[in-house]
């Protein structure tokens, strides 16, 4: 009985194993959630791909080769942090948005969304184009990687600076993410479905096309008329209020829209 215990005891996990493999297998598969999308998926097949070649090579004894990848995997972990740094701050955020979390970044998003009502208000008043897109829990890394980086703080006068007209930057969407702008002038996916207002343009396309595929809050100032609206799940509502806005993003509204 010894024997068999202690050769198949693994077969018979206790609690605290499966509370372990639990963990892991939540933290694999948020970080694979996180990475899907983005160019660090593909650096981290090829790494797989490294991997499996160093077993090969201890398998067939191919000594050269398995110490040049001792040499490397030696010097991965920093080669990993600069390489993954935009990642690694990505899932550093989206653990900050964790429930659990909240309370303690909930005056943060309290002053990103004042930031953002500000500035529809004024690019409202002036009729000025904009498209702002808020990440909530599906990532915006692919529209992120279509854009220029930024990497701001959310603040009023930078977003009407970004969509100012004939700027290099006005035409396509602005994404924030937390507390920052990470991108501006990024490509939204235009909706496939009938609309049947004639007068919405790419923007309000764009934004109804992004809420199909993502639960992002994505707001649209019409340059033609000024009116505020907001897309979600796959819905288009018209004519908000700053102070309308500033409580939905705040999350004091429910997301209708």
């Amino acid at each position: 009985m010894n024997v068999f215990s202690n050769r198949f005891g693994f077969l018979a996990p206790g609690w605290t194993d499966l509370l372990e493999i639990a963990i892991v297998a939540v933290l694999c598969y948020r970080i694979l959630v996180l990475l899907a999308g983005t160019r660090a998926i593909q650096m981290l097949l090829g790494l797989s791909s490294l991997v499996a070649l160093y077993g090969v090579a201890r398998l067939i004894h191919l000594q050269l080769i398995e110490y040049l990848l001792e040499t490397f995997f030696r010097f991965g972990v920093i080669a990993a942090l600069i390489v993954f740094q935009p990642e690694l701050r990505s899932a550093l955020a989206h653990l900050g948005q964790n429930r659990l979390f909240r309370g303690f970044s909930r005056l943060e998003g309290n002053q990103v969304a004042e930031e953002i009502a500000e500035a529809c208000e004024e690019l409202s008043r002036n009729k000025t184009g904009a498209i702002i897109a808020v990440e909530r829990g599906v990532g915006l890394g692919e529209y992120v990687e279509t854009g220029t980086p930024l990497h701001a703080r959310v603040s009023s006068a930078l977003l009407q600076n970004i969509f100012t007209p004939y700027s290099l930057l006005h035409d396509g969407a602005a994404i924030v993410r937390g507390d920052e702008i990470v991108a501006a002038g990024s490509i939204l996916p235009l909706t496939q479905s009938p609309v049947s207002d004639r007068s919405l343009g790419t923007r309000h396309r764009a934004a109804l096309g992004l809420s199909e595929e993502t639960d992002a809050l994505v707001v649209v100032v019409s340059e033609e008329t000024g009116l505020i609206s907001l897309a979600h799940r796959g819905r288009l509502e018209r004519g908000f209020t700053p102070d309308q806005l500033r409580d939905l993003l705040r999350g004091e509204v429910p997301a209708t829209a």
